[in-house]
């Protein structure tokens, strides 16, 4: 899970988001909110409104591949996703930097689930609260912050599984390992598989650069090859290369010798 490029939408959609939540944002009673939240999610949220297309729209840019979902990076994203649930968060319900594209699998397995810190330690939100919830959010928000620098990817030991980074402090674990099993990205066993796959790819990808180039290649048919790398999906897979490039000697040799590489 990467952290996905920024985006901004035009004035005029960010106008009626405002105004959507405003509306909400104005009912006194919490319970009310979200209630309220939940209905008018449902009803903007639909074919024919020409703020939730262009919402999409700008969410499509924003993904890896073929509209990959911004969590697990490999089924199509096609759910408008809450980091922060609607349903304990109605003052976030129409809050740009709070969309994620998700897919189904993915927004299943979360749902409604969320938790936060309090008091040092992880409390998971699970029934309707009567008032709002403070504490800083566990799961880790791929718009906001680089998930990476929380996981890190198991390719010397060939599982291919999203693990929490070993070295990091227990709060930072704590977020990494509930992000994990919150959103399944191993439990699904096609996942790994996925990821090793992706991971034969972009070495094959890498490796006709390289005879390309060797060969005298145009820099234009080059520059297509790169672009390609770029546009494929598990975007994590590519950067878990470059990062463990050292402790794995195929790709040490191999960015050894197309070390432009390293910056695409």
């Amino acid at each position: 899970m990467i952290q996905v490029p920024p985006k901004n939408l035009s004035k005029s959609i960010s106008k009626s988001l405002g105004k959507y939540q405003a509306a909400i944002d104005s009912e006194p009673d919490f319970g009310r909110r979200v209630q309220l939240a939940a209905r008018r999610f449902e009803q903007y949220n639909r074919k024919g409104n020409a703020v939730f297309a262009s919402v999409k729209t700008a969410l499509n840019s924003m993904c890896s591949g073929a509209r990959r979902c911004m969590y697990c990076e490999d089924s199509a994203a096609d759910e408008v996703e809450h980091h922060h649930p609607k349903n304990f968060y109605p003052e976030y319900t129409f809050v740009w930097p709070n969309y994620l594209y998700s897919c189904g699998p993915c927004n299943g397995q979360k749902n409604n689930r969320f938790a936060v810190f309090k008091r040092g330690l992880v409390f998971e939100l699970t029934n309707q609260p009567g008032t709002p919830i403070a504490g800083e959010a566990v799961l880790l928000h791929p718009r906001t912050e680089n998930p990476l620098d929380y996981l890190t990817l198991d390719i010397a030991g060939d599982t291919f599984f999203i693990q929490p980074d070993p070295s990091a402090p227990p709060r930072a674990f704590s977020r990494a390992d509930y992000t994990i099993k919150i959103l399944r990205l191993n439990d699904r066993d096609f996942l790994p598989v996925a990821r090793r796959e992706a991971y034969e790819s972009y070495k094959c990808r890498v490796e006709i650069y390289r005879r390309r180039r060797d060969e005298g290649d145009k820099a234009a048919s080059l520059e297509s090859l790169v672009r390609a790398i770029r546009r494929m999906q598990h975007p994590t897979v590519w950067y878990e290369m470059r990062r463990q490039r050292s402790l794995i000697p195929e790709l040490t040799q191999l960015f050894a010798e197309v070390p432009e590489a390293l910056a695409w």
